[in-house]
């Protein structure tokens, strides 16, 4: 017991200032506010602390790879217009990062608490569609190619939530393929609790790539389609263009489609936990 209490309190030191440094270099590169950089300390510590490397490595390729992506040609002229009807751009706050990696350490928990490979499934998933989410938004953003409505199939302007193309749906699989490769890689060697166990961590790799890839891939798309249908969308008052903000040119917009309550935050940890259900049926599937 006092061995079990001993790792607990190292891994819960480790993963506080891990977390801590990560959080304070985001925080000075502008990737994360104040409020999004304690909330990633939280979250970090809580990974460390509960799950193997591959649960907290996950979370890192994620916030790795988007951070870069968000800021690779951050000025060129298509992102830009692009940027200005999302509701939140540049630094992640509090509200994003919960959004994107809360339902991950719920899950993460519950492996702690009762060990199953279900769980872990369902957060590649989870971490996939994220992932997918932000690549196709980044990149698809610099497509040549005019999105169209997901819905429709009819053009749509640049940033308009609900459009797509194939450039940005490509960068979509990519995207979470890539979660499920770093899962693929990390597990290649057994994690401490597989160890223990006897039981090997590398076997199922081509298995979270799959469920990655197709649960990743559906959760961008049921992005979309939430984006195009129930998100809140609002017209600026005083400039005319449609936004996903409720307040435009520093004046009140006028709601014009969607739910009042259903905000980018809330879109992304919907089609999270939708992947998440989907990669863990096709982990039962592949047990």
């Amino acid at each position: 017991m006092v061995g079990l209490l001993d790792e607990w309190w190292l891994r819960l030191l480790a993963g506080l200032i891990g977390s801590g440094l990560i959080a304070a270099a985001a925080y000075r590169a502008r990737s994360l506010s104040a409020s999004g950089a304690w909330s990633a300390i939280i979250m970090g510590t809580g990974f460390v602390t509960l799950g193997e490397p591959v649960w907290f490595g996950l979370l890192i390729g994620f916030f790795v790879s988007s951070t870069l992506w968000s800021k690779w040609k951050r000025k060129h002229r298509a992102k830009a217009s692009a940027e200005a009807k999302y509701e939140k751009t540049g630094r992640r706050d509090a509200g994003q990062v919960w959004a994107n990696g809360g339902v991950g350490l719920l899950l993460c928990a519950a492996n702690a608490l009762w060990p199953d490979q279900g769980w872990l499934f369902a957060y590649i998933g989870v971490m996939a569609a994220v992932n997918a989410d932000t690549w196709a938004t980044e990149i698809g953003a610099l497509s040549k190619t005019a999105p169209r409505s997901v819905t429709s199939g009819k053009p749509v302007v640049a940033g308009t939530s609900g459009g797509v193309t194939p450039l940005g749906s490509a960068a979509a699989l990519a995207g979470a393929v890539f979660i499920g490769a770093v899962a693929a890689l990390l597990l290649a060697a057994p994690q401490p609790a597989e160890a223990a166990a006897g039981t090997p961590g590398g076997g199922l790799a081509a298995a979270y790539i799959a469920a990655a890839a197709a649960a990743g891939l559906a959760g961008a798309f049921a992005d979309s389609l939430l984006g195009a249908t129930g998100q809140a969308m609002y017209r600026c008052r005083v400039c005319g263009s449609e936004t996903e903000r409720a307040v435009h040119c520093g004046s009140a917009a006028e709601k014009v489609r969607g739910f009042a309550w259903l905000n980018n935050d809330r879109v992304n940890l919907l089609s999270s936990l939708f992947a998440g259900a989907l990669a863990w049926a096709i982990g039962q599937l592949l047990l």
